[in-house]
């Protein structure tokens, strides 16, 4: 007999589709993380700070802000920042503008570096993620997803600069 898996939550369709999510959610970043580490030495999550940087306005974001885009503590990313100063990829500086904020901000080698591995890394999640859906499940999908990531946090998410910026 095959045990109920959870008699009072989720069930039919619903239960359906967080097991898919729930399947993506453990396979697509083992995915990346497999790819940008074996082909550039990073995790998704360097790759997208230095992504991150490297769209910003003069290639630095303050460290808060940068926390935010990525989802993270501050903790967190300074751990990641201090692992990517030491490569030469990023450096810190005081905000001139204001003190109280440390800036992140790419280098000249941190911007190679991304330049370098984003084409491999956007062709896999091309094939990942993309190939095998229509113009209007992609649509579908950024909505869905932008719904979900609101619902679990209001804070605004990182979004790339129109084509043709930076």
């Amino acid at each position: 007999m095959t045990p109920s898996l959870n008699p009072s939550g989720l069930s039919g369709d619903r239960l359906a589709a967080w097991a898919s999510i729930a399947t993506l959610l453990e396979r697509l970043p083992a995915a990346l993380d497999a790819q940008l580490q074996r082909d550039s030495g990073l995790t998704h999550y360097e790759h997208g700070l230095l992504f991150a940087l490297d769209s910003a306005p003069g290639r630095s974001l303050r460290m808060s802000v940068l926390a935010g885009y990525a989802s993270s503590t501050l903790s967190r990313l300074s751990r990641a920042i201090s692992r990517l100063e030491k490569k030469g990829w990023v450096r810190r500086e005081v905000d001139p503008t204001d003190g109280r904020f440390t800036l992140a901000i790419l280098s000249h080698d941190g911007h190679a570096l991304v330049t370098a591995s984003t084409p491999a890394h956007h062709a896999l999640v091309e094939e990942l993620v993309f190939e095998s859906l229509t113009a209007a499940q992609v649509r579908q999908l950024a909505d869905i997803s932008g719904r979900i990531a609101t619902t679990i946090d209001s804070t605004p998410a990182w979004v790339p600069a129109p084509e043709g910026g930076n």
